[in-house]
């Protein structure tokens, strides 16, 4: 019988997980699938880009809602470092509210969205309050729907360009997994400078390991139950954190509470919430000043006993990776292999459906009920 993260197929199927265990397991060959589609756009993309990301007037804003914002400040300073131009992640939903503090009418600005579905209001709202306020504005779409209200709007565009995510990746349980992993590598790949394309079949190897050596273990972990669970990381890793902690929220159907931060800002009042019922992961950073830190806060909450369990993730972490020296934003798609992971089994122990855990619609896998106020009502 085939086994699917620890679990057998049929299984996942009647509890209501299959789609979001496969969507998790699947994420290797997706990045394998991408890799050829940006081979095949590269040309077509450094066209569209030109030499914006050379000019230091450009602005560019990496921005989605949710899941999709935290891609963006996943990279963007792995970005921002890399060139002249100023690039900034701002999620849409602070966006809309507040778009005089970040949009100039006379700034050559580009839109970056990170989008699953291409249909949240908030994306679509965005791209129409650029067009309004910042004439010449350009958008970049990086989507996972190819029929979604994102990508039709944009398709005969001369200022929006389309990226695809590969088939499969627009994920069909209600929490975004391979869509969150493909978007990210796609921004590094695209906007990156100078980028290897075989770094993405590295990845995959990483990653097919990954799936293969922390099955066991994080099931094992994850079939424990707790109340609160705390997800630490530095630079990059601290947004890595944010996702990781979202996917217990959205999995569990909100019954663990879930909070991130980074290892140093953890003791300025956060570490209060750490009780003998939570579990707290450090996502370890590729950086060895990084991880100087975050031994010591280790060490300390080792010493504390306080928490249920302390578990690293990352290199040099209980869980690890035989994975290159590569800055924190390329390798945080293996890191997060092991918190979608713990969030699927947490969510089946809580026997809940993990593909739709809020059966009676108070939370969407498509945001709803989301009213567009006009920018210039105010």
């Amino acid at each position: 019988m085939t086994t699917l993260l620890q679990r057998d197929i049929q299984t996942w199927r009647d509890i209501g997980g299959l789609h979001t265990a496969e969507e998790i397991a699947h994420q290797p060959a997706i990045w394998r699938a991408l890799a050829g589609i940006l081979r095949k756009e590269q040309a077509a993309l450094a066209a569209f880009l030109g030499d914006a990301l050379s000019n230091p007037q450009q602005r560019v804003i990496l921005t989605g809602a949710g899941s999709s914002a935290y891609v963006g400040e996943i990279v963007v300073d792995t970005l921002n470092a890399a060139w002249p131009a100023q690039i900034r992640a701002i999620a849409t939903t602070t966006l809309l509210t507040h778009h005089e503090l970040y949009l100039e009418a006379d700034a050559p600005t580009l839109l970056v969205s990170f989008a699953r579905s291409g249909d949240s209001p908030e994306s679509l709202a965005a791209v129409e309050l650029l067009r309004q306020v910042v004439p010449g504005a350009r958008f970049l779409n990086i989507t996972c729907n190819a029929d979604g209200k994102l990508a039709r709007q944009g398709a005969n565009d001369s200022n929006t360009y389309n990226l695809l995510m590969p088939e499969g990746s627009c994920d069909r349980g209600f929490a975004m997994t391979s869509s969150f992993s493909s978007m990210l590598l796609a921004a590094l790949s695209v906007l990156g400078k100078d980028v290897d394309l075989t770094r993405l079949e590295t990845l995959a190897q990483l990653g097919e390991q990954a799936l293969r050596d922390w099955s066991a273990p994080v099931a094992d972990l994850g079939s424990t139950p707790v109340q609160r669970v705390v997800y630490l990381g530095s630079g990059p890793l601290e947004a890595l954190a944010k996702e990781a902690a979202l996917k217990i929220l959205e999995l569990t159907g909100g019954r663990v509470m879930a909070m991130a931060n980074t290892p140093l800002g953890f003791r300025h009042g956060p570490k209060s919430a750490v009780t003998t019922e939570s579990l707290v992961i450090l996502l370890r950073s590729s950086k060895p000043l990084a991880r100087q830190y975050e031994d010591d806060l280790l060490k300390e909450l080792q010493r504390d006993s306080v928490a249920q369990t302390c578990l690293t993730v990352g290199i040099g972490g209980d869980l690890s990776a035989d994975a290159p020296a590569w800055p924190d934003a390329w390798l945080a798609p293996l890191w997060l292999l092991m918190a979608q992971q713990y969030a699927l089994h947490q969510s089946a122990l809580l026997q809940l459906r993990p593909d739709n855990p809020f059966a009676g619609g108070i939370v969407n896998r498509v945001v709803q009920g989301v009213t567009i106020y006009g920018h210039d009502q105010f």
